[in-house]
């Protein structure tokens, strides 16, 4: 028998790689939230899968950001710099053919002394595949990683050799977690991130990363989950945006977010959503540390 393997792997790169939708094809299950817009990751996420020999702990992180300007902004960026450099292997995401400055950046924020694996993305979307093969040797001349593995997150091609490429990277150890534990996150943390998912995919391109989901409430009746959540928005002028004409679009997204609810929660969901003003809440340092931004 093979020897038993168990470590962290800190998920690095650029927004808009690909990052949480890798993570959920790698777990198997949607632990991450997804959008087309860049920069929709603000927490850590830990996804989980247990293998007979060897068990992946995966930490979702926020894109590294080059401009960032708010003092939100700022703390994602430590955020992501401290799960890349504290976990025991690295996982780069670049999107196919693509190196910018922003790549550049969040590969030069992975200590020297990291153990890294490059996953090059969006394989799928190449018409040539033989494009590949001079910027996998233009990848590997930036740094010395353990591996490099084209993959598709999204039809899932060469996951099962990226997943034998970071073993062989991981450390000899035991488990960390029970094997059908797939996340450390609780109910009330997807409740808000489901929620939030929801303003990126129905609102306009800025506004979505001006608000904020809070859960007040959360409440298990039976097989129902009673939640109460409030939507921050940092002006007056961006409420009836949320909310809609005669409230339509809050509706809409709440509906949503609730269907998504219960498939996760096995269960039905009461959610009723309310929309505030925090004036400024991006660049409030006391809010932001009541929201769990530290």
């Amino acid at each position: 028998m093979s020897e038993q393997r168990c470590g962290t792997i800190g998920i690095a790169g650029r927004p808009n790689t690909g990052k949480s939708s890798l993570l959920n094809r790698l777990v198997g299950e949607k632990v991450s939230i997804v959008s087309a817009k860049p920069q929709t990751t603000r927490h850590l996420v830990t996804g989980i899968l247990t293998q007979p020999d060897c068990q992946y702990v995966f930490v979702d992180a926020p894109g590294q950001q080059a401009n960032a300007k708010s003092t939100l902004h700022r703390r994602l960026n430590r955020r992501a710099t401290e799960a890349a450099r504290d976990a025991d292997v690295a996982l780069f995401v670049v999107e196919a053919l693509r190196f910018t400055p922003e790549d550049k950046l969040a590969l030069e924020r992975i200590p020297d002394t990291q153990r890294v694996v490059a996953a090059v993305n969006k394989i799928d979307t190449l018409k040539n595949q033989s494009q590949l093969i001079p910027y996998l040797d233009r990848l590997a001349k930036t740094r010395e990683f353990a591996a490099i593995v084209p993959v598709s997150a999204k039809t899932g091609r060469n996951i099962p050799e990226l997943l034998a490429a970071l073993r062989d990277a991981l450390p000899a150890a035991p488990a960390m977690y029970p094997p059908d534990q797939l996340t450390d996150r609780d109910e009330r943390f997807f409740a808000a991130e489901l929620l939030r998912e929801k303003l990126f995919e129905q609102m306009g391109a800025e506004l979505p990363y001006r608000c904020e989901v809070v859960i007040d409430s959360f409440k298990e009746e039976g097989r129902l989950r009673r939640i109460e959540a409030t939507i921050l928005v940092e002006r007056d002028s961006q409420k009836p945006i949320v909310l809609g004409a005669g409230g339509e679009r809050l509706k809409r997204m709440a509906s949503a977010a609730r269907k998504d609810m219960e498939k996760l929660f096995g269960g039905k969901v009461y959610l009723g959503t309310w929309v505030k003003v925090r004036k400024a809440w991006t660049d409030d340092a006391r809010v932001l540390r009541q929201l769990g931004y530290e």
